[in-house]
């Protein structure tokens, strides 16, 4: 089966530094990629490539069979592939539902001056999609005030109602207390599989990668050291040295 995402020969640096080094990368449909590294390391800088933010000095990214290399973000989202930010990206003074309601709106190109807002779009999709990350009793919310919780998980519903086959997730329990971590990711994994959403997602907290992901993929100076099932990578001598400092 086609790779859903796939980097070929990728290639980067600022100045003397290598942010990646001829990167060949695949991701498949149904994965749950975590990417770990010490900071530095290039996983979002691999990540702003591959979303059209930054581009690569040599190499090409391909996303569900189509070279998006050269695309835009925006036209990339349009294709299906999602993301949300360590810090989450919010109309802070718009309600939780309102937030969702502008993201259904440009999805579906329904936008408009002379049309209000919740008239553009489905109530029904928007309920479903603030059911599916426990935001239903916040809707009315202004989304400034949530705590930082509720704020990624706000994050990951706005990215899911733009409909992605790929969302990813630049830490997503950063900020977010550690007997918070563990419920923030159920939640957002039970969404993800209930709209069969493929995920790739940066993680410093071992214990979740080793819990959500099913494949680990470890970066240093630029470049993967190692890739596979999260007990062989968490174990791998390499990775434990550089990475987990153990």
């Amino acid at each position: 089966m086609e790779p859903l995402i796939k980097t070929t020969d990728l290639y980067l640096a600022f100045g003397g530094v290598v942010a990646a080094g001829s990167i060949n990368f695949e991701l498949h449909r149904g994965e749950r990629l975590a990417v770990i590294g010490p900071n530095g390391a290039g996983k979002t800088t691999f990540i702003n490539i591959c979303t059209g933010y930054l581009t690569p000095t040599a190499g090409k990214v391909y996303f569900d069979g189509k070279d998006v290399t050269a695309m835009t973000p925006r036209k990339i989202v349009r294709m299906g592939l999602g993301r949300s930010f360590q810090l989450p990206q919010l109309f802070t003074e718009h309600t939780v539902s309102q937030c969702i309601q502008l993201a259904t709106a440009r999805r579906n190109r329904r936008l408009s001056w002379f049309r209000p807002l919740s008239a553009t779009v489905d109530a029904g999709e928007v309920d479903e999609t603030l059911r599916l990350v426990g935001l239903s009793g916040d809707a009315d919310q202004i989304s400034a005030d949530l705590p930082e919780g509720k704020r990624k998980l706000l994050d990951v519903a706005m990215a899911l109602a733009l409909r992605p086959k790929l969302l990813i997730m630049d830490e997503p329990t950063s900020g977010v207390a550690s007997e918070e971590k563990h419920g923030l990711m159920q939640t957002v994994m039970h969404a993800l599989e209930q709209r069969k959403v493929t995920c790739w997602f940066v993680e410093h907290d071992v214990d979740i990668v080793a819990q959500y992901a099913t494949r680990v993929a470890a970066w240093v100076g630029g470049a993967i050291v190692a890739d596979g099932p999260p007990d062989i990578v968490l174990n791998d001598a390499q990775v434990k040295s550089e990475v987990l400092g153990t």
